[in-house]
């Protein structure tokens, strides 16, 4: 009984009613009546006033206490409330707030681990495939070379360069693979310049005008001829991120289509737009597709070749800027790669 709310309460109004009946029977003139009204309203008063406190600011903070502890000690995270701002009074509400974050926290954790532990199963996979296709293509050519084609010269030639093929994809997916390491554990360090963002473009777009020109597609570069596009960054870098969203508007866009690449002064930065004119990505692919090996058109991706690399590469070298990759698509009507860089203050001025 004592260790309920009501008990405890019970006793305390019968011990603090004893001692006020026990106080007015020191007075002279205290009246039986007197001391049986004074008893039963100091019950009374004090009954109400201590279940009232200890059911509400203890008793009840100590239950939810204990619901959470018991839950975090089953390890079950998912059913504990996300907030505890509930108004009260309690000193026990801070304990009780302490405990909800510390499970949020742990919660928050494993999920964390449990997102990691799933990209983990999915990269190991891809990479296993991605390694895959180009080794046991290089394999069957030299196999069959070994169990006699080699004889045939006009075969020799056709499998050595398919073979020497698979294996540059493989050399390319390997250096792709370290460099992205590299930048995420800070490897690779970047070393700023000075350069006309204009030029760098235009070097990228001279060198695969011949890729385009082979499905008939056509490469516009618009900017103002009056200005200097003069930035701070590692222009190899960005030659690389130029390269590679120029390559893919050019790989997933129709035949005779059009890749308008923009070059836009702003206040303090130059903005470069990659814009494509071909079947445009879903939604939900647009979530993914920075993700190392997401491809948006698995079958048709790896016969355009490419390591599923790219994009990923891309966005650590503008993070090391302080930059962002932006898009925007539209199905059926292509799409909007978008980054900014900042602008050489020093240089700017007409060309």
């Amino acid at each position: 009984m004592l260790t309920t709310s009501r008990g405890i309460s019970l006793v305390l109004a019968v011990a603090i009613s004893a001692l006020t009946v026990a106080f007015l029977l020191l007075m002279d003139d205290a009246t039986p009546s007197l001391l049986l009204v004074a008893g039963a309203i100091s019950f009374s008063v004090s009954y109400i006033l201590m279940q009232v406190t200890l059911e509400f600011l203890i008793f009840k903070e100590i239950s939810n206490i204990y619901s959470v502890l018991e839950k975090i000690q089953k390890k079950d995270y998912s059913s504990i409330p996300d907030k505890s701002d509930r108004l009260s009074i309690s000193p026990l509400k801070k304990i009780n707030k302490t405990i909800n974050l510390y499970a949020q926290s742990k919660n928050k954790e494993i999920e964390t681990l449990q997102k990691n532990a799933a990209f983990r199963r999915e990269f190991i996979a891809d990479i296993s495939h991605e390694l895959k296709t180009p080794i046991f293509a290089a394999q069957g050519y030299i196999h069959t070379l070994l169990d006699g084609a080699v004889e045939d010269k006009s075969v020799r030639l056709k499998f050595l360069k398919r073979a020497a093929k698979s294996l540059n994809a493989l050399d390319k997916l390997v250096q792709d693979l370290l460099t992205l390491n590299q930048m995420e554990s800070g490897v690779i360090k970047f070393h700023f310049e000075s350069f006309d963002l204009k030029e760098v473009i235009h070097e990228v777009i001279e060198e695969l005008e011949h890729k385009a020109a082979k499905r008939d597609m056509i490469i516009r570069f618009f900017y103002d001829k009056d200005k200097s596009y003069h930035t701070i960054a590692d222009k190899d870098k960005i030659f690389r991120v130029c390269q590679n969203l120029i390559s893919n508007a050019i790989k997933y866009n129709n035949d005779g289509g059009e890749v308008e690449v923009f070059l836009k002064m702003l206040k303090n930065n130059i903005m470069v737009e990659v814009k494509d004119n071909g079947k445009g990505i879903s939604p939900d692919d647009l979530k993914r597709i920075f993700e190392r090996f997401y491809r948006v058109e698995k079958s048709r991706s790896r016969e355009k070749g490419g390591t599923g690399l790219g994009l990923a590469i891309v966005k650590h070298i503008l993070e090391g800027h302080k930059s962002k990759i932006s898009v925007s698509s539209t199905l059926g009507k292509g799409s909007v790669f978008s980054f900014e860089l900042p602008l050489d203050k020093d240089k700017k001025k007409v060309a």
